[in-house]
C-alpha cells in the first residue's frame, strides 16, 4: 500500500474593511437589507470573494471579507458603490481560547 500525502488545505485571506458612512449606524432594518442585497448581487458575480459579516458603528462599518487578494475586495467596493477606505489583511485572530495555546 502506498501512502499518498494529502495535500495542504488552502485557505483565502481573510480581510477587514473600514468603510467610512456617516450616520449609517441610524439606517434603518430596510435600508440594511436593500444594502445587504445590494452586496450580494455584486458577490454573485465575483466567486473569489466572500462577504462574512460587518460591524456597524455610528460612522463606520467595519466589513470581514475572504478573497483571493485585495483586489477582488476592491473590486467588489468599486462595483456594489460602498466606500473601501481602508483594507487590511487579517494575519492571525486572537480570541479568549488563544490563552489556552
Amino acid at each position: 500500500m502506498v501512502n499518498i500525502p494529502t495535500p495542504p488545505e488552502v485557505t483565502m485571506p481573510k480581510f477587514v474593511i473600514e468603510r467610512e458612512m456617516p450616520s449609517v449606524g441610524q439606517l434603518t432594518q430596510p435600508e440594511f437589507v436593500g444594502a445587504a442585497a445590494q452586496s450580494n448581487a455584486v458577490l454573485d458575480k465575483l466567486p473569489t470573494v466572500q462577504w462574512q459579516h460587518s460591524y456597524v458603528t455610528g460612522d463606520k462599518l467595519y466589513c470581514v471579507y475572504i478573497a483571493e487578494d485585495e483586489d477582488g475586495v476592491r473590486e467588489h467596493a468599486e462595483l456594489s458603490g460602498f466606500p473601501a477606505n481602508k483594507i487590511s489583511r487579517v494575519v492571525t485572530i486572537l480570541d479568549p481560547t488563544s490563552a489556552d495555546a
